[in-house]
Order: structure tokens, then C-alpha cells, then sequence
């Protein structure tokens, strides 16, 4: 039988009072697991606010290592932390602000070979991620399992939250039964996000994480919370289950997790799968060797206006790829192209994009700036 310490019912004595949670509540979120899936802008007031509420078993799912970009919202994390582990290092922090809670973490990629084994201890999955593929796991994962899926998304002002995975709610393919054309939609690294937004975010998740384990309140099943932080504005959209989703009615189509890379056509670092012909990419030693050799080169950027105020290589033209197809009377057929823009991602839909329109000297720099910042120029910025 579950029971709470003497230095709990301290630490919890302003949720105790309260009877909607009460030592009742209390309980349940000491019985209760849930798993985050993501420990960047969105995972870190998550975990904050469910460790502190004293979620009694929290499990991180993140891979990636601590980045300067990061501390602009990511707050859980110091300068000090730049380089380590996020998983192991929100792990540290999250038992400082509660050690009578615990936490297993997944330093590893989350993906349909290990989804199942991950999530199996956990009864509800928070949905942090920045990235379709992930997002399609995590919805079929909930679906199939009979997970609550707490979803939520930023990009520069706006965000979402909403509850899939209800019974009698809509699961994420509902709202979207298929991915963007690859390229389509920028992620925060390309694009950008306030850093203040995904703790606003974050914490409505929290929110209705902690009210679907203690049962009460109205969660977010079958209504989208969007926030437009320019205009401090709220909006609440109908999401209703869709009679034929192929996860989720009675109709289904999927029984078992797939390939969701291929089905996105992305792969959840925001590089298109396949392979491509040798010569659609150039390194970044080889353009250094072809610039300075003097041969005429196009440099294409298709990065933001924004971005190339950071930084840029020396006569390069700013071309957005999204407004590209308006500026191809400013792009040389005759000429050889180079594509460029911050990891190699966009640039590659760009060859991709010229070449539909009949240019045949087009390649891609491999790896984008970040590669030239580390390989050729370190006094480069990088972002």
C-alpha cells in the first residue's frame, strides 16, 4: 500500500490541502510513471514540474548531448552542463529538487525497434519531440499500446498541446494522416522559437499529465490549445476522431510500429533518407579547394535573411528556400551551383528543386555551414 513520509507530506503539503488532490491525489501521482520523450525545450519544465508534483517514476528518452543553442530555453540546463548528457545530466538535477522520486533514463534513439521496451513501464507518454517522425512513433505507440499521449509543439510564437490517445478522443493522425512534404516545414533549429515558449507549453502538458493521474478536471481530449505569444491569445479547435484512421478506428490499417523515417520522408535529424548521387553533394574541403582556385561558382544560400546576418560565406546570394521558385530568374543556368545552408538539409531540397526546373550543375554542401565552421573556418559562428 502506497503511503507517504512524514518529509512528503512537508513537501506536497500545499497539493494535500487541496481537495481535488489530497492525499488521495497525492497517492496516485506517487503510483504513477510517466515517460518523456524528448529532454530539450519542452522536456525540461516538464520534468521540473512533474518531479516536483512527485510523479513517483519519471523516465527520459534523449540521445543528444548538451549544446550552447540549447540555454537559450532549455532551462534545466547551466552552461556548465554544455557537452554532457541531457538525460543523465536533467536525471541529476531532477533528484535535487525531489529524491524521493525516480528516474530512469534512455540515452539512445527512440525508434520502433525499442519503442515498445522503453514505454512498457510507463502509463503515460509525453510527447517533447521536434520532429514528424518521432511524433507519428509516439502517436501509433500510445494508440497501440492503450497510452495516454500528451502532445505538444513549438515554433517561434506559436504552440500547441493537446491530449491524444483518449478512447474516446482523436489520436495525432487524425489531426494529420500524413507528414508535410520533406522540407516543408522548418524545425526550431532552422526556423527558430521564443525561448520562452515551450515552458508555457511544457507546462500545460505538465497540467494535464498531473490531472489525468490524479482524475480530475477536463483534459484536453479532442480539443487543440493553440498560443500565439504575439498576440498573448488563446484558441481552443475541435479535434474529432476520424471514422477511418488507420491507427485508431475501427477501420485500422496499422498493427505494429513502421518505418516512420521513410513514411515522413525525414529522418528525425531533419536529413531526407536515400542516397543520393555522389555528385549532388560537395564537401567542404572541396569548395574551399574550388574557391580558391578561382573557378566560378554560384554560392546559392538558402537559409533565412535572418540566419545570414549570423553568418555567411563571402559572396554568397541569400535565396530562402521557401521563396526560391521566385528568385530563379536571379540563378544562372550556365553556371555551376552550389546550395548551401546551415547542416545540409535544406540545401539538398533545393538541388532537388533546381533540378525540376532544369538545372543540371547543382550540389549540395555537405553538412552545411556547421560543417565548414568545424572543418575549414572555426572562427565561423555557429548557431
Amino acid at each position: 500500500m502506497i503511503k507517504l513520509t512524514n518529509d512528503e507530506i512537508k513537501r506536497y503539503s500545499r497539493h494535500l490541502i487541496m481537495p481535488e488532490v489530497g492525499m488521495k491525489g497525492q497517492k496516485k501521482l506517487k503510483e504513477s510513471s510517466v515517460l518523456l520523450i524528448g529532454a530539450g525545450g519542452l522536456g525540461s519544465p516538464l520534468g521540473l514540474y512533474l518531479a516536483a508534483a512527485g510523479v513517483g517514476h519519471i523516465g527520459i528518452v534523449d540521445f543528444d548531448t548538451v549544446d550552447f543553442s540549447n540555454l537559450q530555453r532549455q532551462i534545466i540546463y547551466s552552461t556548465d552542463d554544455v557537452g554532457k548528457s541531457k538525460a543523465e545530466t536533467a536525471k541529476e538535477k531532477l533528484l535535487k529538487i525531489n529524491p524521493h522520486i525516480k528516474i530512469t533514463t534512455f540515452n539512445t534513439p527512440f525508434n520502433s525497434g525499442n519503442a515498445m521496451e522503453i514505454s512498457k513501464d510507463f502509463g503515460i507518454i509525453i510527447d517533447g519531440t521536434d520532429n514528424f517522425p518521432t511524433r507519428y512513433l509516439v502517436n501509433d505507440l500510445c494508440v497501440l499500446t492503450g497510452k495516454m499521449n500528451v502532445f505538444g509543439s513549438v515554433f517561434r510564437f506559436d504552440g500547441q498541446a493537446t491530449v491524444f490517445g483518449h478512447p474516446d478522443g482523436p489520436c495525432y493522425r487524425c489531426l494529420y494522416p500524413d507528414p508535410p512534404p520533406a522540407g516543408m516545414v522548418p524545425s526550431c533549429a532552422e526556423g527558430g522559437v521564443l525561448g520562452i515558449l515551450p515552458g508555457i507549453i511544457g507546462i500545460m502538458q505538465a497540467t494535464e499529465a498531473i490531472k489525468l493521474i490524479i482524475g480530475e478536471g477536463k483534459p484536453l481530449v479532442g480539443r487543440l490549445l493553440t498560443f500565439d505569444a504575439l498576440t498573448m491569445k488563446f484558441r481552443e479547435l475541435k479535434v474529432k476522431k476520424d471514422p477511418q484512421c488507420p491507427v485508431c478506428s475501427s477501420n485500422r490499417l496499422i498493427h505494429e510500429l513502421i518505418d516512420y523515417e521513410h513514411f515522413c520522408g525525414v529522418s528525425i535529424h531533419g536529413v531526407v533518407p536515400g542516397n543520393y548521387e555522389p555528385n549532388m553533394n560537395i564537401s567542404a574541403e572541396e569548395l574551399k579547394n574550388e574557391i580558391d582556385s578561382g573557378k566560378k561558382l554560384f554560392l546559392l544560400d538558402v537559409r533565412t535573411p535572418e540566419e545570414a546576418e549570423i553568418c555567411m560565406l563571402d559572396n554568397s546570394h541569400i535565396m530562402p528556400l521557401a521563396k526560391l521558385a521566385d528568385y530563379l530568374n536571379q540563378i544562372p543556368l550556365d553556371q555551376e551551383i552550389v546550395t548551401i545552408c546551415k547542416v545540409g538539409a535544406r540545401s539538398l531540397d533545393a538541388v532537388r528543386l533546381l533540378n525540376g526546373y532544369g538545372y543540371k550543375k547543382v550540389r549540395s554542401l555537405k553538412g552545411g555551414l556547421e560543417t565548414w565552421a568545424e572543418k575549414i573556418d572555426p572562427s565561423m559562428p555557429r548557431y
